[in-house]
């Protein structure tokens, strides 16, 4: 049987970064894998970040949301199908982080999955930077990710003090009183490190890691109502003007509560850079190639305080 991963995280907290290198140590092992961006806007910008590992042993196939829930699902379990007939030895799912962990255990116990896919290891991540102020429906995925995880890591972890890495972990402890669960989940392992120093035992850890079926209260939100994506395409700005608005817009609270803006711009040199920006992180990244266009992400939002800043060129 086909080994499936699911690599999961809440917003901006380094899922494609980790799949790189995930994927990266799997090739080196000699598997042939298969990437499944699996998001929940209608454009996947993560997917491109991935293009310099792809080849004949490493391919990637995408699900783009924009739809209903039924017909993600759906377009989800369709994917699975047609990877499942590719002859991978692992399959790695990096959802949305707004994902309902249900989707995809429902989905392998579901014919013909069930026969073709066996459950390998649940891995979250968690930023070490987090942002506290997580609304309910928020941190109730959160908790639910880090629930079921067999390996829990915490990203940019050499960014920020140990105070700090401290009370993000108990502020993601004190976020499973939302599951009203009588055990409190423990992950198999555990890695708070820099990514750069991740060694062949950690990554051997991480593939054992397994997953926990968790028992816990579910909390009913209509994703549709509570996030938005909106989409920026074809803009002109500059790397310091994206700098500039991008903080702006997070911080502006007539925008809504935005979580994180990410895409691409090409610049008037020619070059193409990425854009990844949090509270708490601005990352701009050059990259061989890319689509221009931005994302903005959150809960609430206001298109038109948005469009403020940035002028219409959305979809």
């Amino acid at each position: 049987m086909i080994k499936i991963n699911l690599i999961t995280g809440f917003l901006g907290s380094g899922k494609t970064t980790f799949i790189k290198k995930y994927a990266t140590y799997l090739l080196q092992q000699g598997m042939n894998i298969g990437i499944l961006e699996n998001d929940f806007g209608a454009v996947n910008v993560d997917a491109m970040l991935l293009q310099d590992i792809l080849g004949d042993h490493c391919t990637l196939e995408m699900v783009a949301g924009g739809c209903d829930a039924d017909c993600h699902r759906r377009r989800f379990k369709t994917k699975l199908i047609a990877m499942g007939m590719c002859g991978y030895d692992c399959v790695l799912v990096e959802p949305s982080g707004i994902f309902d962990m249900d989707e995809f255990f429902d989905a392998l116990h579901e014919s013909p999955l069930d026969r073709w896919y066996e459950i390998g290891n649940v891995i979250t991540i968690v930023d070490a930077d987090l942002e506290q102020t997580l609304s309910e429906s928020s941190r109730y995925l959160l908790a639910s990710q880090v629930a079921q995880a067999g390996a829990l890591l915490y990203s940019h972890v050499q960014e920020v003090s140990s105070e700090k890495l401290i009370s993000t972990k108990n502020y993601v402890d004190q976020s499973f009183e939302i599951l009203h669960t009588e055990k409190k989940p423990t992950p198999s392992i555990t890695i708070e490190k820099n990514w750069d120093d991740l060694t062949d035992a950690d990554f051997k850890a991480i593939l054992s890691s397994g997953y926990h079926s968790a028992d816990y209260a579910k909390l009913w939100f209509d994703d549709k109502k509570t996030y938005d994506s909106l989409y920026f395409m074809n803009m002109d700005f500059t790397e310091e003007f994206l700098k500039e608005s991008c903080t702006k817009i997070l911080n502006d609270p007539a925008c809504g509560k935005v979580f994180r803006i990410k895409g691409f711009q090409k610049l008037s040199d020619g070059s193409w850079i990425s854009l990844n920006v949090t509270h708490q992180k601005t990352e701009i990244q050059p990259i061989p190639n890319g689509q221009a266009i931005l994302i903005v992400i959150g809960e609430g939002l206001n298109q038109a305080a948005i469009e403020g800043y940035w002028g219409k060129s959305n979809i």
